[in-house]
């Protein structure tokens, strides 16, 4: 599984293609340098995927009861809109015009990375989407993470 890092400032063109900066193009791994998988992703963000890290993916769904009417409707919008994307010998990746509606992407893009997601957002969407407080994030923090840590759970309980 690919591991990304990085937040970009990037331009769409008019044909629909970004070029993939190049300290991101250095964390693809060489067998995915020729192309990769986009979909929808959540909060109206595209999600460029490895064929590796897609397949991971997509096995997740393998868990849903086919015979339930909301996983089949889970499983069809999950999938809808996934392509493989060719880079080109420009470090381009040209977006579905589809995907292009769906993301609301204008000229200005930012594609945030991190773990085995490259996420694609509307510049706009993306800071709107991460305007909140410190405050916020200390309370998303504590309610997220707070019970990851063993020894302070224990800590806790013989005070």
């Amino acid at each position: 599984m690919a591991r990304f890092i990085g937040e970009f400032e990037c331009k769409i063109d008019n044909k629909g293609r970004i070029i993939l900066p190049a300290k991101l193009r250095s964390q693809i791994p060489d067998k995915d340098a020729k192309a990769m998988v986009i979909n929808r992703g959540f909060e109206k963000c595209l999600v460029l995927y490895t064929s590796q890290d897609w397949q991971m993916e997509t096995s997740k769904l393998e868990v849903l009861n086919d015979f339930n009417r909301a996983a089949r409707k889970f499983i069809r919008q999950f999938n809808n809109g996934a392509n493989i994307v060719p880079i080109d010998a420009n470090s381009r990746i040209n977006i579905p015009n589809n995907l292009i509606e769906y993301a609301a992407l204008k000229s200005e893009v930012i594609i945030s990375c991190y773990n085995h997601k490259i996420e694609i957002w509307d510049k706009a969407h993306y800071e709107a989407e991460l305007k909140f407080d410190d405050q916020e994030f200390a309370r998303m923090a504590e309610e997220l993470m707070g019970n990851n840590n063993p020894s302070s759970s224990s800590l806790n309980n013989e005070q």
